[in-house]
């Protein structure tokens, strides 16, 4: 059986009370497949407020968390405090927090760690910089910070692998199909030769960097594109449906190859 396609909405910092009224009530409204998986990442401010609207097949994630339960770290959030109130996923070691916030790959690990320890999923996240990639060295790159990440991983089936072209976040440019098969096809064969076949078998890993209508339903075809990790159009829900769509398309091509 394929990997369930994965849809995630990463809002970043944007929303209101308002916006979030409107944006649940037409998710609530959107057509879900069955056979996938699909999260949105509010600020965390607004984290309750989305729970307590949004329908129960969509889960909810937080963008970040600090390592640490509880403690004198003024301004973090705990992993054990998202459960508390009924946070499922945190999206970790996104481009944004290595580069303006300079997270190392060390202290990605261990908020990995931590949020697997309180029970919650994990979206994992590599990518590389425009240089690395045009300098040669975007495996390197990513098959560094995805080793980083599974030396803490304390289960894999709590855990997703998002690769973000850093050079195709909120950019409008994005990777070719060809270039993010080839990446994710290489992450793919890194957990099989380094964690476990079964692991690279079973995990998805999805796609980040300008998804949007017009490009998902190519990039899904893909047989190593496992779902999408959204930005900006994630703030559209007719777009964002739209993507959500993309996973239908996904899951016939997988019961055509049995």
């Amino acid at each position: 059986m394929g990997r369930r396609f994965f849809v995630g909405g990463n809002w970043k910092l944007n929303g209101s009370r308002q916006f979030i009224t409107e944006i649940t009530k037409d998710l609530n409204a959107a057509e879900i497949p069955q056979e996938g998986d699909v999260v949105v990442a509010p600020p965390s401010v607004y984290l309750s407020d989305v729970i307590q609207k949004i329908r129960p097949e969509i889960k909810v994630s937080a963008q970040n968390i600090y390592n640490e339960s509880k403690g004198a770290f003024t301004g973090e959030i705990s992993p054990d405090m998202l459960k508390d109130i009924g946070v499922e996923w945190v999206i970790l070691g996104h481009s944004e927090r290595r580069g303006i916030f300079l997270e190392s790959d060390d202290l990605i690990g261990k908020k990995v760690a931590a949020a697997h320890k309180a029970g919650l999923h994990v979206i994992a996240c590599v990518g590389e910089q425009l240089s690395e990639r045009e300098s040669g060295k975007t495996l390197e790159i990513v098959s560094g910070q995805l080793k980083s990440i599974s030396s803490f991983v304390g289960d894999w089936n709590r855990t997703v692998i998002a690769y973000e072209p850093v050079w195709a976040i909120g950019t409008g440019k994005v990777a070719t199909p060809a270039q993010a098969q080839e990446v994710h096809a290489q992450l793919r064969e890194w957990l099989s030769q380094n964690v476990s076949a079964d692991v690279a078998q079973k995990t998805r890993i999805i796609y980040g960097g300008s998804v949007n209508a017009q490009n998902c339903n190519e990039l899904a075809k893909l047989q190593d594109v496992d779902g999408f990790l959204v930005g900006g159009a994630s703030l559209k829900s007719a777009e964002f449906s739209s993507i959500i769509l993309s996973g239908k398309q996904k899951n016939q091509l997988i019961l055509s190859r049995l």
